[in-house]
């Protein structure tokens, strides 16, 4: 099969929203907040209509086990690590779920895409080297198998600066590393937003494959829109968000104002009318 046949069920008139609840395997346990029933929240997300769920190979049954033809796309996460913790880790590590064979789960759940942690952390050279790895073993079965990989290159800040090892929005930075994951063969990238929006061009220029938007902490709904917006003027495809749908009150509203935006065009004060309707 080729890889074309299942992007086409992520970009469907050209873009993708991608609601990550694969946070689980993060062993954060602020991250759970809103996902404590999964098979609710998948409920939610499937009558909402984004054009993907992410979700891991535990999970994933809950959406692919679905009868409906027109439910979201499955993305699958087939990599875990620890790097998201308030405290640093004596040893920080990052590895595929099933070294062995790391995309038979994603082949038997009939998912459309697989997305691997390219992680870039301060003084943390071996954990950069575990994340190449994990690439190079992936891309090798991706490409036998048809499946799209999507290459997350995460540039993030020393922990001890804000806890959690928060996002640094470098722009240099993170074209660097998203050139990185383009050499390597990315299908798809999901990258940071720089710290300045109008700066995401030069992301988009250094990827030349489809980039989606990683969403990151919850944060003021409005701004994100707003934010959003932005971002897609500058080339993103669609976003791949997650605390910021599946932790506010409305996430229907939410979906609906992020698909205005990818798919119709909306700016974000067209879509921050649209979520209030919602």
């Amino acid at each position: 099969m080729s890889p074309k046949v299942r992007m086409n069920r992520l970009f469907t008139h050209g873009g993708c929203l991608d609601v990550a609840i694969d946070h689980g395997v993060c062993n954060e346990p602020s991250f759970l907040a809103g996902l404590e029933d999964m098979a609710g929240v998948v409920d939610t997300l499937i009558a909402a209509k984004p054009d993907a769920i992410q979700m891991t190979y535990g999970q994933a049954d809950l959406l692919q086990g679905r009868p409906e033809k027109d439910k979201p796309a499955l993305v699958m996460r087939i990599d875990m690590g620890n790097p998201y913790n308030d405290r640093r880790h004596r040893v920080m590590w990052s590895q595929l779920q099933n070294h062995d064979d790391p995309i038979i789960g994603a082949l038997e759940m009939d998912a459309a895409c697989v997305v691997v942690n390219l992680f870039m952390l301060p003084d943390e050279p071996e954990l950069f080297r575990q994340c190449v790895e994990n690439i190079s073993r992936v891309r090798a079965d991706c490409q036998r198998y048809g499946m799209p990989l999507m290459i997350e290159p995460l540039v993030m800040l020393p922990n001890e600066v804000r806890g959690g090892y928060q996002v640094d929005g470098n722009a240099e930075k993170i074209v660097t590393l998203v050139r990185l994951a383009s050499e390597m063969g990315a299908d798809i990238i999901k990258a940071d937003p720089t710290e300045n929006p109008e700066d995401f061009h030069r992301v988009v220029e250094a990827a030349r494959v489809p980039v989606l938007v990683r969403g990151g902490g919850k944060d003021d709904l409005k701004s994100v829109l707003m934010k959003s917006a932005t971002l897609i003027s500058q080339g993103a495809k669609g976003m791949v968000y997650g605390r910021n749908i599946y932790q506010h009150d409305n996430p229907k509203a939410m979906v609906s104002a992020l698909m205005a935006m990818i798919h119709r065009g909306a700016s974000g004060d067209e879509a921050w009318d649209i979520y209030n309707r919602g």
